[in-house]
């Protein structure tokens, strides 16, 4: 059974893979560095609860909805936010 954490990361990486995005976007939405999401993303730093915040704002889904698993938050993203390999119609955030 995979921990906590682990299954959060899982959700990071495929909220990632949804808007078409690499580290370096979600560090810069963020405001945090492409190297402190590599390592939050490896497992030798966790995501904390403003970091939860954070990414709830980001990705514009409750945070809820990003402990519940990849698939529900991949659902729960809104549309402007899908790359077009999803069938969405991705906006730039700009934080």
């Amino acid at each position: 059974m995979r921990s906590t954490a682990a299954h959060l990361r899982l959700t990071v990486t495929a909220l990632m893979y949804a808007a078409g995005e690499r580290q370096a976007d979600l560090a810069a939405g963020l405001g945090i560095t492409q190297g402190q999401v590599s390592r939050k993303q490896g497992g030798t730093a966790h995501w904390s609860l403003d970091d939860l915040d954070r990414l709830s704002a980001h990705y514009g889904i409750p945070v809820p909805d990003l402990v519940c698993g990849a698939d529900h938050a991949v659902t729960r993203l809104p549309a402007a936010r899908r790359a077009a390999h999803l069938g969405g119609t991705q906006t730039t955030i700009t934080p």
